[in-house]
């Protein structure tokens, strides 16, 4: 099927609005930001529907308002998330090797600020069953690696119009957060927009935390090929998968059912269960294969005493349990559910400092392509973040969507369902014939709450 194109109209690069004095200072970059160097963007965006007036009044003004309000908004924002507005900078020495890399938020154009337009609606894009391949182009920085913000803006705000609502697509560098800074900064983004007063005094409920505990880290390395990578993809299926509150409840009851050790499996480490045990039949493994399901952890929580929630920068750790093929499908939920909370429940404040001590000794970046295997499945992102708690003037966003970054066959993302409640969207990304094959797998279809 052969769809629209998106249209750039305009883009600009958004500066801090009065840069804090401290913004004049490099940006060091810790061990877990300067690891994400070869991975892509975090992109993750909102659609709303436009006000009845804005579809059905011609020439009404509202994108020009709603734009001059996004982009003051956005750099008042950046007064307090500074770096984002910043670019890499490296130093680089010969003997012995090393490469520096740090952010420079004095010599760059600021974030960039994009307006486009598509010739479709908002039933287009989610009345499919699978997330059509143009939402990837509502997003920036199209496979882009966080390295290449040496050149590219650090984050990029994309504002896709359509006929009758509007996606607001946010790509931005990984290397300067995860998952809980980029809602941080969304959420505090929507905060400016809709407060009222003294637009330039406006404070935020969760200023993020940017001092950083260590200098700046030489890389073994002279050259930036011998640690960057460009990971692409195979083309994959994706598509949403909503389960309700009722349902996740269930799925959590079962699985402390079935396992006679404890009743203290959570409702997400029996959803990762779940994926991993359906997934793994869809491919049909041999029995012998080893299959790992993996999961990002906040770090933050783990650390005695515990870092603010508000700290800005990387702090995830990827977990990870393993066995195989045959022994997870031979054993139930219960089982695997137990696997995976004993992986969760033995990561503390002693694997997250042996981890920084180990990299200390042998600093080392990520690269995509060994760190999935075409046997495991990977839990993303989470759906404790207030991910439909950013509005910009137009209600309650209708849904979440993401780009193309860091997607590969087993990727699963979570986010939290748009009626609340402990329900989630789990956005999963598979091989065509491994999604075929999860569709029709019975204990995985019986679990989920398919819309009528």
């Amino acid at each position: 099927m052969k769809f629209p194109t998106v249209h750039h109209i305009s883009e600009c690069f958004i500066k801090p609005h009065n840069p804090p004095e401290e913004s004049k200072q490099p940006f060091y970059l810790t061990p877990w930001d300067i690891a994400m160097l070869s991975v892509n963007y975090i992109q993750k965006g909102l659609l709303f529907v436009k006000p009845p007036q804005a579809t059905n009044q011609v020439g009404n003004g509202f994108m020009e308002i709603l734009l001059d309000r996004l982009k003051n908004s956005l750099s008042l924002t950046l007064v307090h998330f500074y770096p984002l507005a910043g670019r890499l900078k490296t130093i680089k020495g010969e003997n012995p090797p090393s490469y520096s890399v740090y952010v420079d938020c004095n010599d760059s154009p600021g974030a960039k600020f994009i307006y486009a337009n598509l010739d479709m609606t908002v039933s287009d894009i989610l009345s499919q069953t699978y997330v059509p391949p143009f939402v990837q182009s509502f997003f920036d920085h199209h496979k882009a690696v966080n390295h290449d913000g040496h050149t590219l803006s650090l984050l990029s705000i994309q504002v896709t119009e359509l006929v009758d609502g509007v996606f607001i697509g946010c790509s931005m560098s990984h290397c300067l957060g995860d998952g809980t800074s980029y809602w941080n900064f969304f959420n505090s983004w929507s905060e400016i927009f809709q407060a009222k007063g003294d637009s330039i005094s406006i404070s935020i409920s969760r200023p993020p935390i940017l001092k950083r505990w260590c200098p700046i880290i030489n890389l073994p390395y002279t050259n930036p090929d011998e640690f960057i990578s460009r990971f692409e993809a195979p083309e994959v299926k994706e598509r949403i998968f909503h389960f309700s509150a009722e349902s996740i409840s269930k799925l959590k009851a079962r699985a402390n059912a079935e396992c006679n050790v404890t009743n203290e499996i959570s409702s997400f480490q029996s959803l990762a269960a779940l994926v991993w045990r359906c997934i793994t039949r869809a491919r049909n493994l041999p029995s012998d294969q080893t299959t790992s399901c993996k999961l990002a952890a906040n770090n933050r929580s783990r650390l005695n005493p515990p870092a603010s929630n508000n700290y800005f920068g990387n702090f995830i750790h990827t977990l990870s349990t393993s066995t195989t093929a045959g022994e997870l499908l031979e054993h139930d939920l219960g089982w695997a559910g137990w696997k995976v909370h004993q992986a969760v429940a033995n990561f503390n404040d002693k694997v997250v400092r042996g981890w920084l001590d180990e990299w200390l000794q042998s600093p080392r970046v990520y690269q995509l392509d060994r760190f999935f295997d075409p046997y495991c499945v990977m839990m993303g992102s989470s759906p404790k973040f207030n991910m439909y708690g950013s509005q910009f003037g137009m209600g309650k966003a209708l849904a979440l969507r993401s780009g193309y970054a860091n997607k590969v066959d087993g990727k699963a993302t979570s986010y939290p369902g748009r009626e609340g409640g402990g329900s989630i969207d789990l956005e999963i990304c598979l091989l065509p014939d491994i999604m075929s094959a999860l569709e029709s797998d019975i204990e995985f279809m019986e679990a989920i709450c398919l819309p009528n």
